[in-house]
């Protein structure tokens, strides 16, 4: 893949940011769209918008044709074993949400366990809090090696016969650190335990393969994967689905409606109450076509190549801390860091006087912010549209940011 021509697909990259051409390395948190997406949604507006699944007429058929077209789509990047098993949501967040709500909350009691470990995004903490203190149930954590790694050993010792559920992410969106989902799966599933996967760092940037994978839940986001904000997925086995209740209701996920009961549609259908996110979900089948034309696999191999590349060339300015595996294979393109004695907001200003946008805060990491005993870092993230000259101007942007901060103090 040439990088330079997959940049120029993405209009919004074409422009100068405080007057310097944009150097943008922030996609972990949002990716940027190629045209095709755009021009898909743009195209839905303009021409068929219309409601999904109500009407007969031409405009209702074609978007609900192209709704569903997209369920299809997803269904073959995930390789999950059919579109029953795939639920449009509003992203990550929601599908975590639904499934500690709609699947945890009811099967726990006190004396279960619940597995996360300490590199969770929020969205993959809190839900499991609020299960554990409803039900009684045990949160535990696996700890962390000290690049930020897991163990297969420390895994082995974290879950229990009493752990009922592990939820994990695939790739950390601070570290960056590739977790062995395959692995921890295998252990869950020896130990009885059911298997769910935070994949919004995966999906966009590496294979997934649900059925390889054998994690029985697995959600992801659109907008990091160059689609629209406000839609994603949940992947869940059919007999798990199928035996959860929804926790929104309304019209679409109905089935029969009396004065005093009501009944569901079939999957996914009764997970998805409301007029559906319609545009969103045929910008995400367009981002799919956009991402498999280019291959998950050259994405991943040029992600690491920045990776490595960035590892080096950052290593190599005074007073710079890298958290995170050593060893770019390890990792995804995610590089977060901080300088000494300069905090990672006013990192993140200096850079973007330059045009170079990078994320500084938290992460919504809390946990491991403290585990890393900081307050905040700042994080450069790479995806299929950076090149080596963006890299070359983060380090050359850090530099001048040291030396201001010298000169200031």
């Amino acid at each position: 893949m040439n990088a330079h021509d997959i940049k120029k697909l993405f209009p919004i990259l074409d422009q100068n940011v405080n007057g310097s051409p944009l150097v943008y390395l922030d996609s972990a948190a949002t990716s940027q769209k190629p045209l095709q997406v755009i021009e898909e949604i743009n195209t839905y507006y303009r021409e068929y918008n219309s409601n999904v699944h109500r009407g007969v007429h031409t405009l209702g058929t074609k978007a609900t044709d192209r709704y569903e077209g997209a369920r299809e789509k997803a269904r073959k990047f995930i390789n999950a074993s059919s579109i029953e098993e795939v639920i449009f949501l509003r992203g990550t967040t929601t599908a975590l949400n639904l499934v500690a709500s709609s699947y945890g909350r009811p099967s726990l009691k006190e004396g279960d366990e619940i597995v996360i470990s300490y590199m969770e995004h929020h969205s993959n903490v809190i839900p499991w809090q609020q299960v554990a203190r409803q039900t009684g149930a045990t949160l535990k954590y696996i700890p962390l090696q000290e690049d930020g790694t897991i163990s297969i050993e420390d895994v082995n010792k974290t879950i229990t016969g009493n752990t009922k559920i592990v939820s994990i992410m695939y790739v950390s969106n601070v570290l960056g650190v590739i977790n062995p989902i395959k692995e921890i799966t295998k252990i869950a599933h020896e130990n009885g335990a059911v298997m769910v996967v935070d994949g919004a760092q995966a999906a966009p940037h590496l294979k997934v393969d649900v059925l390889d994978l054998d994690c029985d839940f697995f959600a992801f986001s659109g907008h990091k994967m160059c689609g629209p904000t406000g839609i994603g997925v949940l992947y869940g086995k059919k007999h798990l689905l199928e035996n959860m209740e929804p926790i929104e209701f309304g019209g679409e996920m109905i089935d029969i409606v009396d004065l005093y009961e009501s009944t569901w549609k079939e999957l996914p259908w009764k997970f998805e109450g409301g007029t559906p996110i319609i545009a969103g979900a045929i910008g995400l089948g367009a981002a799919i076509d956009f991402l498999e034309s280019i291959g998950l696999d050259q994405i991943e191999a040029h992600e690491h190549k920045l990776a490595a590349y960035a590892l080096d060339s950052m290593s190599t300015i005074e007073g710079i801390k890298i958290f995170g595996p050593k060893s770019a294979e390890q990792r995804a393109g995610v590089i977060t860091f901080n300088l000494d004695d300069v905090h990672p907001h006013d990192v993140a200003t200096v850079l973007d006087a330059d045009g170079i946008a990078v994320r500084a805060g938290h992460h919504c990491a809390q946990p491991l912010m403290r585990w890393l005993n900081v307050s905040a870092t700042a994080r450069a993230s790479f995806y299929l549209y950076n090149t080596e000259e963006d890299i070359d101007k983060l380090v050359q942007g850090l530099v001048k940011t040291k030396e201001y901060f010298s000169n200031v103090f």
